[in-house]
């Protein structure tokens, strides 16, 4: 049995674990998470728990795996929840290192390419120890996440328990919210109204964009692996945010035109994962192309998913 979360990323891994087998008890007290992304699972091997893990939980039955993915994870989210996200991070992590303590169960933290901030190093290895503001208008993210990692490594030393951590970069596909103020999103949603796509700074700051079914294949991979160590998984093919503008523009036929906006403090100009370590530990690389995912990401979403309503 593997605890997950009926967010963007909570819900594909808990239909991956279902299709492998596993019977899935999905934990959330959706915030920032939604049933939509669930609504279609009603197999008897899933059970919805409505919980905020910021306050202690258990779970009353055998548990093999805990995939700890919950966290506001988008800017708008953090910034307006700046409290909730750090104590997702401390409290939320300390209970859920516990349940796994308890029931002796293999942990994963879903952490993040934003532990490095905006790095001085190029591309990003784990070994790399970051370049983060504390106390910027991210720092509770960044630090949320970081302090958790810290915390994931002394439940391990300390405490015995099989712990994994994988920083995940920059992911998309179908059930992102189209408000979540992050760049795939916000460019499909405004492509594909013909509306101007809004670009930050003069769009030369870069990303490497992983499709949601190569990140849930990788963090899968390294939760089996039996590792300990933090993990980077992301698809290290690097892009300008003004390149992803234009390819996003091309793969819907939208008659948007592209224009910039004033660059968002501590915005991290590069990004880019060294993934030498899953591929040598994991055997993983990513499958999946920008310009293939982002057709799929319509097709499986549709336009109505990609455009919705303001939340």
């Amino acid at each position: 049995m593997s605890p997950a979360a009926p967010g963007f990323l909570g819900s594909h891994m808990c239909e991956e674990l279902l299709r492998r087998g596993h019977r899935v008890i999905c934990v959330d007290n959706f915030e920032t998470g939604s049933l939509r992304n669930i609504a279609h699972i009603r197999q008897p091997e899933f059970t919805l728990m409505n919980v905020d893990i910021i306050e202690p939980y258990f779970v009353d039955e055998p548990v093999d795996f805990v995939y700890h993915l919950a966290s506001p994870a988008s800017p708008i989210d953090y910034l307006r929840l700046p409290l909730h996200t750090l104590k997702v991070g401390s409290y939320g992590t300390h209970h859920t290192l516990g349940l796994a303590k308890q029931h002796r169960a293999r942990f994963l933290l879903a952490s993040t390419s934003e532990v490095y901030g905006d790095p001085q190093v190029h591309p990003q290895p784990e070994t790399y120890w970051g370049h983060v503001n504390p106390i910027g208008p991210r720092g509770v993210y960044d630090e949320a996440k970081r302090y958790a990692e810290a915390l994931t490594m002394a439940y391990h030393t300390q405490q015995g328990v099989d712990t994994s951590m994988v920083r995940i970069f920059n992911t998309y596909g179908p059930r992102m919210r189209p408000h979540d103020g992050r760049a795939i999103p916000t460019f499909l949603r405004q492509a594909l109204q013909d509306r101007p796509i809004t670009v930050f700074g003069e769009g030369k700051q870069t990303r490497s964009f992983c499709y949601v079914d190569d990140l849930i294949r990788g963090i899968i991979g390294l939760a089996e692996s039996g590792y300990h160590e933090p993990v980077n998984i992301g698809n290290p093919d690097e892009f300008t945010l003004l390149e992803l503008a234009e390819t996003v523009v091309e793969v819907t036929g939208s008659r948007s035109e592209i224009v910039f906006e004033a660059l968002p403090t501590d915005d991290p100009q590069v990004r880019q994962p060294d993934i030498t370590r899953a591929k040598d530990l994991l055997g993983w690389q990513p499958e999946v192309v920008l310009r293939d995912g982002l057709q799929k990401t319509i097709e499986l979403a549709g336009v109505e998913g990609l455009v919705g309503a303001r939340r």
